[in-house]
């Protein structure tokens, strides 16, 4: 066992600005010479992206379908022994969903501050905080923080509302400086926001008066072992870049565990692959650089010799959207037959389990794009919500709108990058 400071940041529903909170309280605690490790609850790209520049530390993801609950246990006691003080931001309000911010709280011993968009409120806020953090009363309660003031003044009525048992951590007043712009798949990466170290900072110093460390949680040793060396010796080679960004650091911690090496490229400015045994394009933002990508000729050149020399190729949502014919009428990469859109309305969500090659894998799904082709699936999964996503396999390429979770299962994961 071993202990560290920990809480988890939620609140009565989404749009209450529990990135920014976290990003902002993460900064506090680190400015006092904390060493600060961030938690994602869900499967979400975006917001660990400015969590990361928050911390200074790559953020990990809690999701009890996607990654398991002994993934859960297993990063956060491994965070528990290099850090002081872990953060986890909760998703949605916090009963929603299954399971929800709440039930992994509970299951981790996580106290819960609470933040609240106190815009329009007075003295209700202290009912609602008080409710909301009484409803289960497993739950361990850290704390309120008020987002989204109208004044010092009013930051104090909402104050001495609380109940007294509540402790207060502050209040980040309304400013249209401090929002954060957002895109039909949540905020823009932290990459894209130019000023965003500023905001977080200036964000930090306003809670930073009188803000109380949480509590200090004991977190218990997994079961669960490394992974066995099944990719020893193989290089992996990777795309990143603005259009492929949607990238699990637990996926790349997973890749090194089972022993490969791994490289970076970018399929928008590069003209030629790193040598590599495997190809991985992640999801991202295709759609937004396809000028680069129908122009890219000689990256589509080496794509495709990759594909002729029978390299395994994994590519994940806006990866299959990039290797298709064309994306929104634009030429793309063109390895796998068939055409991609970007729609107006959401196409698929949620976290889930595939089988996949006889074996199970953990994966979630979030996107506008479609994807018409003749190509027959090999799999199919379907989210809690009856959604159905594809699987396809072309020779040696497997794709899909899905974005896996090697760790939840890395004896499968390790076959999407072996030789087919």
């Amino acid at each position: 066992m071993t202990t560290c400071h920990a809480l988890l940041i939620s609140a009565p529903a989404s749009g209450q600005g529990k990135t920014f909170i976290t990003a902002a309280l993460a900064r506090a605690w680190r400015n006092q010479g904390l060493r600060v490790q961030a938690f994602k609850c869900g499967p979400d790209f975006l917001d660990p992206m400015i969590l990361e520049v928050a911390t200074g530390r790559p953020v990990y993801n809690l999701d009890f379908t996607m990654c398991g609950e002994s993934d859960a246990e297993a990063q956060l006691y491994r965070a528990a022994q290099d850090t002081d003080l872990i953060i986890v931001e909760g998703v949605m309000g916090l009963y929603d969903g299954t399971p929800s911010s709440a039930d992994i709280a509970i299951r981790f011993n996580l106290p819960v501050l609470l933040t609240i968009d106190a815009g329009g409120m007075a003295q209700t806020f202290g009912a609602l905080a008080n409710g909301l953090l009484s409803h289960k009363p497993d739950l361990i309660p850290a704390g309120v923080l008020a987002n989204k003031t109208g004044s010092a003044g009013h930051g104090k009525l909402l104050h001495d509302s609380l109940p007294p048992h509540l402790n207060w951590f502050g209040a980040l007043q309304k400013n249209a400086a401090l929002s954060l712009p957002e895109r039909h798949l949540g905020l823009f990466r932290a990459g894209e926001i130019s000023d965003l170290e500023q905001k977080i900072e200036d964000a930090a110093k306003a809670l930073t008066q009188d803000l109380p460390r949480p509590p200090t949680v004991t977190f218990s040793a997994p079961a669960t072992q490394l992974p066995p060396k099944l990719l020893a010796g193989k290089v992996i080679a990777i795309a990143r870049d603005d259009a492929f960004c949607f990238i699990y650091q637990a996926n790349l911690d997973c890749l090194q565990d089972m022993g490969a090496s791994l490289r970076f490229f970018s399929p928008l400015d590069d003209h030629t692959l790193p040598e590599a045994d495997a190809y991985w394009l992640p999801g991202g933002y295709p759609e937004l650089h396809l000028n680069k990508i129908s122009s890219n000729l000689a990256m589509k050149n080496a794509l495709q010799a990759a594909f002729d020399a029978n390299k395994p190729i994994l590519a994940e949502c806006g990866g299959m959207m990039a290797l298709s014919t064309c994306l929104n009428d634009e030429p793309c990469f063109d390895l796998l037959s068939g055409v991609s859109k970007i729609e107006d309305r959401l196409q698929g969500l949620g976290s889930l389990k595939v089988t996949l090659l006889n074996d199970e894998l953990g994966a979630h799904t979030f996107h506008y794009g479609s994807f018409t082709t003749e190509l027959p699936p090999i799999a199919t999964a379907k989210t809690r919500f009856g959604k159905v996503e594809n699987i396809y396999q072309h020779g040696s390429i497997i794709a899909s709108f899905l974005h896996f979770y090697f760790a939840s299962n890395p004896n499968l994961a390790a076959q999407l990058f072996t030789a087919r």
